[in-house]
């Protein structure tokens, strides 16, 4: 038996494998020590044999009340990924797998490699209305790449998506996918009706450092991009920087920056109800933007979510609520679940990379019902 965490996003420690019903391990923190969550291995054993696994530092997690009702995920292919029982009790995290192969892989969520992310761009960037466009480098070095969807004429509205400012939410940029492969489906009447009236400014990974690192929440210093949108730096937040760069270049009509909850079993918006300058226009937006997301997903829902900001207490460190002032445009976060869609449950899988991606074709349909109105 042998587990490994060797590998693009992995994040486990060994602390003891010497009994396969009591297999020891911990969660590696993210840099700054501050957050921890996430976890993505592999397992190698013997076809038939049930393997128990431990996380003994579960207790001390950046989210407890994530592993309330939470199941592991796991897949052979690195394709399909299902749920593992999974249990929480007296700050250990208790995993059981019945191997079927003799390998398989158990993470947080279903990963989204960095690999799948560099294929991402090169197939979008072959389309004749997609090109890709550097904006910098992150600290680890990496390219920040956006993809831009459109003609660029500046008479049409200008959509702005954001993805994985925290890593190791990787159903973000799963949305993300499944949005652009329906924005540049030359059949898609939604898509090509959209493209007529905006242009797309898409970046599907925020934080590169940060995923191929295994962290959960921050970059390659420790610094959580989400609360880094008043003062940006490139020592601190590159990622940041080179966005809102960008970002006053263009102009901002609507902004999506799309995340995961740990806790929350639910699909939901977060808005800028909070902000100084929110104002009746926008509340109209937000409210039909919403009601027509429902129509389009039977996974979202606004009944559950975050409690709404008093006016004018936002933080206005967080992308939605520094967008939304600086621009005077709708803005939201959109909120997917590490767990199960409570009201919607798929026994084998929960919320999964391809629930995430249908989530990303419905979002094109909001866009569009609101697109005419947001200047």
């Amino acid at each position: 038996m042998h587990i490994s965490a060797n590998f693009d996003a992995g994040n486990i420690e060994v602390i003891n494998a010497e009994d396969q019903t009591n297999i020891q391990l911990a969660i590696r923190p993210d840099v700054g020590g501050e957050f921890f969550q996430w976890f993505n291995f592999r397992l190698s054993g013997e076809v038939g044999e049930q393997y128990v696994l431990n996380i003994m530092n579960a207790g001390k997690a950046s989210y407890l009340a994530g592993w309330e009702d939470y199941q592991a995920v796991a897949s052979y292919d690195r394709e399909y990924w299902f749920r593992l029982p999974t249990s929480y009790k007296a700050g250990k995290l208790t995993i059981t797998a019945e191997l079927a192969c003799e390998s398989i892989q158990i993470a947080y969520f279903a990963p989204y490699s960095y690999e799948r992310h560099q294929d991402l761009l090169a197939a979008v960037q072959v389309h004749p209305l997609a090109c890709l466009e550097h904006l910098g480098e992150t600290l680890d070095k990496r390219d920040l790449t956006l993809v831009k969807v459109g003609d660029g004429d500046s008479k049409k509205r200008s959509i702005w998506i954001t993805a994985r400012q925290h890593p190791g939410e990787t159903m973000a940029e799963w949305l993300v996918e499944g949005l652009l492969n329906s924005l540049l489906d030359e059949d898609n009447a939604t898509a090509k009706l959209l493209l007529e009236k905006a242009n797309f400014y898409i970046v599907p990974n925020m934080n590169p450092d940060g995923s191929v690192r295994g962290h959960l929440r921050t970059n390659a210093v420790g610094t959580n991009l989400n609360r880094e949108w008043a003062n940006p730096s490139l020592e601190k937040s590159p990622e940041v920087f080179h966005v809102i760069n960008k970002m006053e270049e263009t102009g901002v009509d609507l902004f999506y920056d799309v995340h995961g909850d740990e806790a929350l079993p639910y699909v939901f918006l977060a808005g800028s109800q909070g902000t100084p300058s929110y104002n009746d226009r926008l509340a109209r937006l937000r409210d039909k933007f919403s009601e027509v997301l429902k129509l389009a997903s039977a996974d979202f829902q606004s009944e559950f979510g975050y409690d709404i900001d008093a006016p004018g207490t936002a933080n206005m460190t967080i992308a939605t609520h520094w967008v939304a002032e600086r621009f005077d445009c709708l803005a939201n976060t959109l909120e997917m679940p590490f767990k199960e869609n409570a009201n919607l449950p798929f026994e084998d899988t929960g919320w999964s990379p391809e629930r995430s991606i249908k989530l990303g074709e419905a979002s094109l349909v909001a866009m569009l019902a609101v697109v005419d109105e947001l200047r």
